[in-house]
């Protein structure tokens, strides 16, 4: 039913051709289009000879979906194994911590009960085998064989009230997660932006728009006639005109509108839909949190109404000041109907429509309190009250979907790559620099070893 309802989003970068072809005006090593700071930042570390830009349409970075999350550094618990959201999850998790450790960024390693009633035990104990069976991601440090590279532990539901006395007492189980945490998203950004203009060849450029992309062609009257990659017209804020660069390796991280440049390049039978999910989070100070000090999930929902790979559930998060809040809950939004894939060009009124979506209200919150009443039995509806919003990227409206990771190339040659990085919603920021670990480590570096 959810599937005929929402629609997707199959606009395509420049798709009324208002932006004419121009020839590039210099060319750059690597280009990150949109908010990847750590692929970015890992790009000019491991090549600090060449030059690495990041355009970014906002005055800021992380405007869209990296400002507007839980802030949970995530275990690694749900998704399939072999799969990227998990293997980079866990990887991630490693990485973040390290580099909080080393750059002073403030984090906290609360820890997370995943609290199950009795028809749901059986959800957990299964994350709770797959978890014990996890192999060890590409990357990781060295260990030793009886080491685990997620530590859970199964416990009764008596055990979990003993962690957390405020549990409902319909409790069966709970699934203790001790590497879970949260972290300060606001002062990791910083520091990959920090490393990045540090660096000898990396540039932030913000409040700058893509508008057009295009497979490089020799051109008689250039001087980049041998190049191979893309050229990339931007447009800045209050500029007079636009700039066409050449990029050698183009890297497309722009999270919410990451179909659009590969829509531009593809027939439009054979576009990718970008689906919008919403998700709402409230701040909440009453009764029944009154020992909390972890944070506490329910099973993301199995019943006949099932969205498990599509929200976790409605669950408790506790900010580094010890605030707590719920959320973020589920609620799909299409755009515009009048819009199709000929008509809906790459511009804010109608790309954009999401945004139209960020304000918080109170029309979800009588539902939220009814979820979370599920295992806080104690929690009052008047002690909550709207907090924010967050848009996720949906590539799928139900089922499991990995974060995908496309590869177009300029021409026949495998020259000219173009990585676009497209479904990074959560575990998006605990992932990250594993993700950049992986762009730049795995999928980069072998085309540079020439």
């Amino acid at each position: 039913m959810v599937a005929t309802k929402v629609r997707g989003l199959v606009a395509a970068l420049n798709s009324t051709g208002y932006f004419k072809y121009k020839s590039p005006d210099a060319v750059v090593d690597f280009l990150v289009v949109g908010g990847g700071l750590a692929v970015a930042q890992r790009l000019s570390e491991r090549f600090p000879r060449k030059s690495t830009y990041l355009v970014e349409r906002h005055p800021h970075a992380g405007e869209e979906t990296s400002s507007r999350n839980s802030e949970v550094v995530h275990a690694g618990l749900y998704y399939p194994p072999e799969s990227l959201k998990t293997q980079l999850c866990l990887r991630g998790r490693h990485l973040m911590y390290e580099r909080c450790d080393k750059y002073n960024i403030p984090y906290r390693k609360t820890g997370k009960l995943v609290v199950a009633h009795e028809h749901q035990r059986a959800y957990i104990e299964s994350l709770f085998a797959k978890a014990r069976q996890l192999p060890w991601p590409k990357h990781s440090p060295p260990h030793g064989a009886e080491d685990q590279v997620l530590p859970v532990s199964l416990i009764s539901g008596a055990q979990a009230r003993e962690l957390e006395p405020d549990l409902s007492p319909d409790i069966a189980a709970a699934l203790w997660s001790p590497e879970t945490g949260i972290v300060d998203s606001h002062s990791v950004m910083e520091s990959l932006e920090k490393d990045i203009s540090e660096s000898e060849g990396g540039e932030l450029v913000f409040s700058t728009r893509v508008v057009r992309v295009d497979p490089y062609k020799s051109e008689e009257t250039s001087r980049f006639d041998s190049e191979k990659g893309w050229v990339v017209q931007t447009v800045t804020e209050n500029a007079e005109q636009g700039d066409s660069l050449l990029a050698r390796t183009l890297i497309n991280a722009s999270g919410l509108s990451a179909n659009l440049i590969p829509n531009s390049l593809l027939p439009e039978v054979s576009r990718i839909p970008m689906f919008f999910a919403r998700g709402s989070y409230a701040a909440y100070s009453g009764p029944g949190i009154s020992r909390i000090n972890r944070l506490i999930y329910p099973c993301p929902e199995t019943g006949p109404n099932k969205h498990a790979f599509q929200s976790l559930g409605t669950h408790l998060t506790l900010d580094l000041q010890g605030k707590v809040r719920f959320g973020p809950d589920l609620e799909w939004i299409s755009p515009p109907s009048q819009a199709d894939a000929s008509e809906y060009d790459f511009n804010e009124e109608n790309a954009d429509f999401w945004r139209k979506h960020l304000k918080p209200s109170d029309s979800r919150l009588e539902e939220m309190h009814r979820a979370v009443t599920e295992y806080l039995p104690g929690v009052s509806f008047e002690g909550f009250r709207p907090d924010y919003v967050g848009i996720r990227p949906k590539l799928v409206l139900s089922g499991f979907q990995d974060f995908t990771v496309r590869k177009d190339y300029a021409d026949g040659s495998g020259r000219g790559l173009m990585i676009s990085l497209m479904g990074i919603e959560s575990p998006g920021l605990t992932s990250s620099l594993a993700i950049a670990e992986h762009v730049v480590d795995d999928i980069i570096k072998p085309h540079h070893i020439q």
